[in-house]
């Protein structure tokens, strides 16, 4: 299984980026799918999360109405979309794939895990 995470970058405060998770090896459309972040010093914290068929998302209080998640099970890609972004948002993004019955915010809610991608926002 390979989760390849892309798109992470420097972008001013008030910026947008889009990230994408590529997956391979798993049957994506089966899986939800989540972001996690962890900023320097910090531990690992939950972002978003996507149901397997895209019917519902979930988001930490702190990104919510600012990032979108979505996926695209015919492309075996996962995205999130982040708007309005502070220096707060640093991080390196993790993108992860479950297959629960329930949407985990847990790590151990997913069973694979990219290799993360950086997102660095200046002020």
């Amino acid at each position: 299984v390979q989760l390849q995470a892309s798109g992470g970058g420097l972008v001013q405060a008030g910026g947008s980026l889009k990230l994408s998770c590529a997956a391979s090896g798993l049957t994506f459309s089966s899986n939800n799918m989540g972001w996690f972040r962890q900023a320097p010093g910090k531990e690992r914290e939950f972002v978003s999360a996507i149901k397997w068929n895209g019917g519902s998302t979930y988001y930490a209080d702190s990104v919510k109405g600012r990032f979108t998640a979505s996926r695209d099970n015919a492309k075996n890609t996962h995205y999130l979309q982040m708007n309005t972004l502070t220096p707060e948002d640093t991080a390196v993004y993790y993108c992860a794939a479950g297959r629960r019955l329930w949407v985990g915010r847990r790590a151990d809610d997913y069973d694979y895990w990219g290799q993360g991608t950086l997102v660095t926002v200046s002020s």
